[in-house]
C-alpha cells in the first residue's frame, strides 16, 4: 500500500489518503472512525492496517485526483527523527570525514519537517553553503528494543524519501550536526510512504538527486556501509524505537559542497531527490538577505 498526507480540495488540514494510481482515497472514509493520520494508522497495529487494506479493495466511494490535492509531510508527528551520517563511503570520503566502526547518529528537530513541493527559505547571513542529501527514510511500525539484525525488518512499517538539507558551514563549525540540518523546512519528507511489503529488499533501491535539471547523485542503497537491518539493530540496543519513529539512513556520494567548483542550492533552485519505487520529493529554494 502507498499512503500520503494531503490537504483535500476545500480542506484546511492534512488527511491520510491511500494512493491508488493517480487517485487518492481518504482513509477516514474507508472505516467508521478510520485513522486520519499515518501515526494513528500505525498505532492501530496490524489489525487496523489489514482492515484498511480490505476496505480499500472493495471501495466504491468517491475518489480524489492526487493532482487536485496539496501534499503535506509524509510524517506529521514522529516521536523521534533519527539520522545516520557517513553511511555511504563515497559521501564520507568526499566530505573528508571518517566512517567509524559504529554509525554516526544524530537527531533532526520536528520544526524541520516539510512537504513535497514545499519551499525551504533561509537567510544569506545564515548560510551560503546549503546542500542536498537524498536519503531512504525508514518508519518503524512496532516497538523495537534489542532486536537482532535478522528480525529488524519485521519492525518496519514502511519507507519514504528524505532530503537531509544541510548548512555545511554550520555543520563544520559545531561539534554536533543537529542544528545545521534542522532549520525550518530543512527535512522534506515524502511525498509517499510505501509499506514494507512493497519493498522486499531495502538494499536494492536506486537513489538519486537532480538539482536545477542536473543529476548530482546517482547511486543505490546497496552501497550503504550499514544496511537498514543493521542500523535498526544498533539503534534499538537499550532504546525502544517507538512506532512512527523516522530513521533517515544516510546519503550517497555526489554532494554539491565537495565538488570543484561547488554546486549548492541557491535562490530559486529546485531540487528533487528520489528513490525508484517509492517516490520523488521536490523542494523549492528561496534565499533572503
Amino acid at each position: 500500500m502507498r499512503f500520503a498526507h494531503v490537504v483535500l480540495p476545500g480542506g484546511d488540514s492534512p488527511t491520510l489518503v491511500l494512493v491508488d494510481g493517480q487517485d487518492a482515497i481518504p482513509v477516514p472514509a474507508l472505516l467508521p472512525e478510520g485513522p486520519a493520520t499515518l501515526e494513528q494508522l500505525i498505532a492501530g497495529g496490524e489489525a487496523l492496517q489489514t482492515a484498511v487494506r480490505d476496505a480499500a479493495a472493495g471501495f466504491a466511494g468517491q475518489r480524489v485526483a492526487i493532482a487536485d490535492t496539496t501534499f503535506a509531510p509524509a510524517v506529521l508527528m514522529p516521536p523521534t527523527i533519527m539520522a545516520i551520517g557517513l553511511n555511504y563511503s563515497a559521501h564520507a570520503g568526499e566530505l573528508n570525514l571518517k566512517t567509524d566502526d559504529t554509525p554516526t547518529v544524530f537527531t533532526l528537530w520536528p520544526n524541520s519537517i516539510a512537504a513535497h513541493e514545499g519551499t525551504a527559505t533561509w537567510s544569506r547571513s545564515l548560510s551560503e553553503a546549503v546542500d542536498y542529501e537524498a536519503e531512504l527514510g525508514v518508519i518503524i511500525g512496532r516497538p523495537a528494543r534489542d532486536v537482532s539484525e535478522e528480525d529488524a525488518l519485521d519492525h518496519v512499517f514502511g519507507y519514504t524519501v528524505v532530503n537531509d538539507i544541510t548548512a555545511r558551514n554550520i555543520q563544520y563549525s559545531e561539534a554536533q550536526w543537529c542544528r545545521a540540518k534542522s532549520f525550518d523546512g530543512f527535512t522534506p519528507v515524502g511525498p509517499y510512504v510505501v509499506t514494507a511489503a512493497e519493498v522486499p529488499d531495502p538494499q536494492d533501491l536506486h537513489i538519486w538527486t537532480v538539482l536545477d535539471g542536473h543529476t548530482m547523485q546517482d547511486s543505490t542503497t546497496g552501497t550503504m556501509v550499514r544496511s537498514v537491518a543493521k542500523l535498526i539493530a544498533h539503534l534499538s540496543r537499550g532504546i525502544t524505537l517507538l512506532p512512527g519513529t523516522l530513521i533517515s539512513t544516510g546519503s550517497p556520494g555526489g554532494s554539491g559542497y565537495s565538488r570543484t567548483p561547488q554546486v549548492l542550492m541557491r535562490d530559486r533552485s529546485t531540487v528533487t531527490v528520489g528513490i525508484d519505487g517509492i517516490g520523488e520529493l521536490t523542494t523549492h529554494c528561496r534565499v533572503v538577505d
